[in-house]
């Protein structure tokens, strides 16, 4: 499908929002966008991510809950990886293959070693299946 300027724009409906998909005050976490006949054209590497300054003295686990849902329109031979990122580096790692949906309990960073603030945060990006 070619992209124009009344299917396609930048920026505003993707990264944390709430919509009305959202319950209980929970965000969606969108990459591309959210707007049902809105699209956004992807290429591999293209992620968002929400980060946050965090003091990780004394802190074991640093971990994510979530549910990742890759859209079916996805191309072929990419995937979507949702990751923990902390100062700029993923420490926690999973990926879903287009048209799948699954609740993440067990996404979790090892950050027992470090101490002070850091930059923690969830990165959502487009990668090679």
């Amino acid at each position: 499908m070619a992209l124009t300027a009344f299917t396609s724009r930048l920026g505003r409906g993707q990264g944390r929002l709430l919509t009305s998909k959202a319950t209980g005050g929970d965000y969606a976490f969108v990459l591309g966008e959210d707007e049902p006949g809105r699209f956004f054209e992807l290429g591999l590497g293209d992620h968002t991510e929400v980060t946050q300054s965090t003091d990780l003295t004394g802190v074991k686990l640093v971990r994510a809950l979530l549910r990742l849902r890759v859209p079916a329109s996805t191309p072929a031979g990419l995937a979507w990886e949702a990751s923990l990122v902390v100062d700029g580096t993923a420490l926690a790692r999973m990926r879903a293959k287009p048209g799948r949906e699954r609740l993440v309990t067990d996404l979790a960073a090892n950050v027992s070693k470090l101490a002070g603030v850091h930059t923690v945060g969830v990165r959502l990006e487009l990668v090679t299946a």
